[in-house]
């Protein structure tokens, strides 16, 4: 039942606000999030943006979060392939970092949030949150909504969303969805067979599947074909000398504009004879043969030809035309090549490798050498194909802030090993029982660099790059020690924004980082600007600068003579332009 709110003790102001909720409230989704905190035993802030959570190593004054990399933990595999990204550390402070270096910059995000089904698997302001809890779901909500709100912004305006969930919270998520993304951008549901044996409840159905929601950044975005392998087509597909796979079909059109006479009573140029000889099987436009084959049905209706005159013969010399004598008569049929680039995923997803339980758990097994490593793991192949749906660019950055055991990383990079294609992920976990450090991670660089599995089969590494970043955070008063001390911590930080990773030069007051022909100069003291500049005037190539500066002046006076070679920027005050909006 419903608590029942006493406003007894509220002020005015308190009670304005309520009515105003109330009357401005629409079909759609209503918490707790806008009741002052001390009304309730929630903790969620009145007006839902600032973060009221509290978070292990923060300090006082509403903190910044910051980037610290972890060198022992740097995996290289592929050199001139995208630096993927682990980030440890609570997501809400992961996402706010990626409000810096990543705005509208992801493709595609995958996440797979806790299912809030009354065990004790998540917590809240550090307390686990169970079904005694009558807040359980205002909690959750909260929790999904300042995080989903901060994601939308890291999408591109062709970006996906796609977050998996059971019937504990499908109703509040599809409705939460709607309010984020706008109803108008759910793309489609998808029902997701990932425990073929059930669950087993007391008094419920027994679960065998979970939901996959699918949102869009805008009208741009839409879902994409998934690969269908010829073998797997409904119908049947024949492999070809050469290696190439074809489906026999018809030359003679039907259906849809195939009527071989229009509606003024004229006979299209596509109905012509096709001449044919039995014994040497031959064909041709031309009256070359005793057999004459027309694009007639069995009822006796003129059609016409899939394709001219031309065309035929040409068809006929590659070897990809033939006729077939059936019982309406001699039938031509042509190779058709197509077909094969894909099909619209369907709402249902049963197929065995999509289990959880079986799939997810044997290969996390199977890696990390010991069972109960984490409990329901992503089967990958389930993690495949929704981002393939979701993005079919080889080169896309996949996004997942829940990552748990790094299930879409190994995703991301086994798609990268079969395509031979270019993406790049950023995960981002805490490191509750030691998740991200004893799992996630090991997993992830053991598929990287190669790995023995359980039953001594040595396992090739599928290759790639990582990056290790644990979150830090700076104290947040606008003070110019504190602006002094998130620049001095931002390295990590510009890197990552400017995807530059090779050090050039590092000096005390400057560093130069490089991507392929890119650029990238950080100087922490103005007084270090004439060094930096007579280093660059050895360097072909454009820079990205940032410099640092009390307010947001970049010293562009200073860079007059180079103003060609740079593109300025102020720092810290970049960065607070970000933070300001979303801990205000």
């Amino acid at each position: 039942m419903a608590r029942k709110i006493n406003y007894d003790g509220w002020s005015k102001e308190e009670l304005i606000k309520e009515l105003r909720r109330i009357k401005e409230t629409k079909y759609g989704l209503v918490w707790h999030r806008d009741l002052p905190e001390e009304k309730i035993d929630t903790l969620i802030n009145p007006d839902a943006r600032t973060p009221n959570e509290m978070f292990p190593n923060e300090m006082a004054g509403k903190p910044f979060p910051i980037l610290k990399e972890t060198i022992t933990k740097e995996v290289n595999g592929d050199k001139g392939k995208p630096v993927n990204l682990l980030i440890e550390g609570d997501n809400y402070h992961s996402l706010a970092v990626l409000n810096f270096t990543h705005h509208e910059s992801i493709d595609f995000i995958y996440i797979d949030p806790p299912y809030n089904t009354g065990a004790r698997d998540w917590t809240y302001n550090n307390n686990y949150v169970d079904n005694t809890d009558p807040f359980r779901h205002s909690k959750w909500l909260s929790l999904m909504y300042k995080r989903l709100k901060l994601a939308k912004n890291l999408l591109k305006e062709e970006g996906v969303i796609c977050v998996t969930i059971d019937d504990n919270e499908l109703a509040p998520l599809w409705m939460l969805m709607n309010e984020v993304f706008d109803e108008f951008s759910h793309l489609g549901t998808v029902v997701i067979r990932n425990n073929p044996k059930g669950r087993m409840t007391a008094r419920k159905v027994s679960l065998i599947h979970e939901y996959a929601l699918f949102f869009g950044k805008s009208p741009l975005s839409i879902i994409k074909k998934l690969p269908v392998a010829p073998e797997d087509k409904t119908h049947n597909y024949i492999k070809d000398k050469d290696g190439t796979w074809y489906l026999p079909v018809n030359l003679r059109k039907q259906g849809v504009d195939s009527n071989a006479i229009n509606r003024k009573g004229k006979l299209s140029d596509r109905y012509y004879p096709i001449y044919f000889d039995p014994k040497t099987q031959n064909l041709s436009t031309k009256k070359k043969y005793k057999v004459e084959i027309l694009p007639i049905d069995q009822r006796g209706e003129k059609r016409i030809w899939r394709r001219s005159k031309n065309a035929i013969d040409e068809m006929y010399k590659n070897g990809d035309l033939w006729a077939k004598k059936t019982n309406g008569g001699y039938q031509v049929y042509f190779k058709f090549r197509g077909g094969l680039e894909g099909q619209m995923p369907k709402s249902i997803w049963y197929d065995a490798k999509f289990s959880a339980s079986e799939y997810g758990t044997q290969i996390l097994d199977s890696i990390m050498g010991a069972r109960e490593t984490f409990q329901y793991p992503k089967s990958p192949h389930a993690v495949k194909d929704c981002i393939l749906a979701g993005t079919n660019k080889k080169d896309a950055v996949i996004l997942d802030f829940f990552a748990g055991s790094g299930t879409t990383g190994h995703a991301v990079l086994e798609l990268n090993k079969e395509d031979s294609g270019n993406r790049q992920f950023i995960l981002c976990t805490n490191n509750e029982n030691n998740i991200c450090t004893d799992v996630c991670y090991p997993r992830l660089k053991k598929v990287i660099k190669g790995y023995k599995k359980t039953k001594n089969e040595n396992m090739a590494g599928l290759g790639g790059n990582l990056k290790y970043y644990v979150c830090d955070f700076v104290e947040a008063e606008p003070t110019d020690r504190n602006k002094r001390k998130l620049v001095s911590e931002s390295t990590e930080m510009l890197c990552i924004r400017e995807n530059a990773f090779e050090l050039v030069q590092d000096e005390n007051n400057f560093k130069i980082f490089k991507n392929s022909n890119k650029y990238l100069g950080i100087i922490f003291y103005e007084e270090a600007i004439g060094d930096f500049k007579k280093a660059i005037k050895k360097i072909k190539g454009r820079f990205n600068t940032y410099v640092f500066s009390l307010g947001d002046d970049p010293h562009e006076k200073q860079f007059a003579d180079v103003k060609s070679k740079v593109t300025l920027c102020a720092i810290p005050e970049v960065i607070l332009k970000v933070y300001r909006e979303i801990f205000k």
